[in-house]
């Protein structure tokens, strides 16, 4: 009895209750469900505002590019509309993502790492969304341009609506989880993976890597959008 009680609650030397394993499984399962409830909220507030993100933010690199789109499909804009909507409810509830995420590692760190929570949120906020402000306004014009342009004239390049949002959508979220690296260099550094004398060592290796990434991130075989992705 005394040792199930030793393996329910042990206390460490700074008399801290540990977790047991089961207490981290039900743990993890509730900053799941916190997240997806953030995912929900912001798909919904997506959806209020649907009209003014496809019309006024999604389309209008399509309009500056002088780009045709077209549905091909039955219900095809429909199903489009709730595909935009949970992406950018995705985006909209990232810190919230972010947040439970770092509260879930929270017990294995030290007391002086605890109090960073918050500002490591926020710059991970900020490196993700400035991912996706340099996707959309320097690497989609670039992107866009380039697909519409290149080619025989005797050919009329007419996008198919949901090919365009594929291409919208994966160069914005791909741009943000590539800004993310500096979060995660740091993440890699404070648990001892990563250090100055590894990322020099491997330098080179990193830049392979990186063009790696780049292209797969990026839509089609468009060199411009993956070398622009890589630099960062």
């Amino acid at each position: 009895m005394a040792d199930d009680t030793k393996l329910l609650n042990e206390e460490n030397e700074s008399g801290e209750v540990e977790m047991t394993f089961l207490e981290h499984l039900e743990e993890l399962r509730w900053r799941i469900i916190y997240s997806l409830i953030g995912i929900l909220i912001g798909t919904i507030i997506a959806w209020v505002f649907i009209d003014f993100i496809i019309d006024g933010i999604l389309l209008l690199p399509a309009r500056q590019s002088h780009i045709k789109l077209q549905n091909l499909r039955p219900f095809g804009q429909l199903f489009l509309y709730f595909q935009v909507a949970i992406i950018v409810g995705l985006i909209f509830s990232f810190p919230n993502v972010v947040y439970q995420f770092w509260k879930f590692i929270a017990p294995a760190l030290k007391e002086n790492e605890k109090k960073y929570i918050t500002s490591i949120v926020i710059f991970t906020t900020f490196c993700f969304l400035a991912g996706v402000v340099f996707a959309y306004f320097v690497m989609l014009p670039l992107t866009l341009k380039f697909a519409a342009e290149f080619g025989s004239e005797a050919i009329e390049n007419n996008f198919a609506i949901d090919e365009y949002f594929s291409i919208i959508l994966s160069v914005i979220i791909g741009a943000g989880l590539v800004f993310e690296l500096p979060m995660l260099s740091f993440f890699l550094t404070k648990i001892g993976i990563l250090n100055p004398g590894i990322m020099r060592r491997y330098r080179r290796h990193a830049i392979v890597a990186i063009l790696i990434l780049a292209a797969i991130l990026t839509p089609g075989t468009d060199p411009v959008s993956q070398i622009i992705l890589a630099v960062p």
